[in-house]
């Protein structure tokens, strides 16, 4: 009878663990599992020109932002750029006319650390059909500081630049592109808010990306039925300026892409779900980071952010 008590009873108690077993490596490995079947098995279904024939990148004149508006041109969109050093606006609107002389160019110098309003870009922008925004625009403290070290100055400043401003422009832009019923918006985000559970000496940019993230994936089920587009992109680490100064990263490795080779396998994704991480290794890197417990990943991300304070 007991024999008969453990066939009849034990492979439904065998089956409840192995589902649960299944659900559990299906959400370590979905990160992964995401990025193969977007970068290989799906292609984007929309044209970019279809969202519109005008792109607006922020930050545009370094790193990502200057990399995503050479690759935007590269589609055949105008582009409207900006950045708040007006020398380095003009610079990369003439790389972008020479290389792609049909291509029209409209720039906006303008700080968004600034708290003088946003008339500048509100005048650049009118009467322009922007279907593509890009906010890419952000900062992060000057070294790696324990919160109550950081003044008031830079942390006023991380919340303008990578809070107010996303919010602001994404806000300025999403009501013609419901009017028209397209568009695409890619609010740029971070690992350090995403794919870690901590960011342990740069907390205040970390929260700001965090809520980056928040706001894409809610306005994505907000407004993909009126045709529009909302998308928050996840990159590690990138070999731009600002990483170097805060990373000591100065060159593309096999983690680490170029903000070129960034911008043309984030492009490739507009449209293709609420949350991605573009680059095929920062999706590894998310990955692998799903088998480690938070505590592992916060002692470690603790370790990097006290060398680089003792450092600087």
């Amino acid at each position: 009878m007991q024999r008969a008590w453990i066939s009849e009873d034990q492979p439904w108690h065998l089956h409840g663990v192995s589902f649960i077993g299944f659900l559990t490596l299906l959400g370590i490995f979905f990160p992964l599992l995401k990025w193969f079947i977007t970068r290989f098995l799906l292609t984007n279904p929309k044209r970019l020109k279809r969202y519109g024939s005008w792109a607006m990148v922020t930050g545009a004149t370094d790193g990502i932002g200057r990399a995503f508006a050479h690759e935007l041109a590269k589609h055949g969109l105008n582009l409207i750029l900006v950045s708040r050093n007006p020398s380095k606006l003009a610079s990369v609107s003439d790389d972008i006319r020479q290389e792609f002389p049909d291509i029209k160019i409209n720039v906006i110098p303008f700080d968004f650390s600034s708290d003088g309003g946003y008339g500048a870009i509100e005048e650049g922008i009118k009467g322009v059909e922007v279907g593509i925004l890009i906010n890419n625009v952000g900062i992060t403290y000057p070294r790696a500081m324990f919160f109550h070290e950081v003044d008031q100055l830079t942390w006023t400043n991380i919340i303008r630049v990578n809070l107010e401003a996303t919010t602001w422009v994404t806000r300025s832009l999403i009501r013609p592109m419901l009017h028209r019923r397209r568009g695409a918006i890619v609010n740029i985000s971070s690992g350090a808010a995403v794919v870690v559970p901590s960011h342990p000496l740069y907390a205040i940019y970390a929260a700001t990306k965090a809520y980056v993230d928040k706001l894409s994936r809610s306005l994505h089920v907000e407004y993909k039925q009126y045709g529009i587009d909302v998308q928050c992109q996840v990159p590690l680490y990138v070999a731009t300026r600002m990483v170097s100064e805060v990373a000591a990263i100065d060159k593309p490795s096999f983690f680490v892409p170029s903000p070129e080779v960034y911008a043309k396998a984030a492009v490739e994704q507009i449209g293709i779900g609420s949350r991605c991480s573009p680059f095929w290794a920062h999706s590894l890197q998310w990955f692998l980071a799903g088998l480690m417990p938070d505590s592992i990943l916060d002692t470690w991300r603790l370790s990097i952010g006290l060398r680089r304070r003792s450092l600087s």
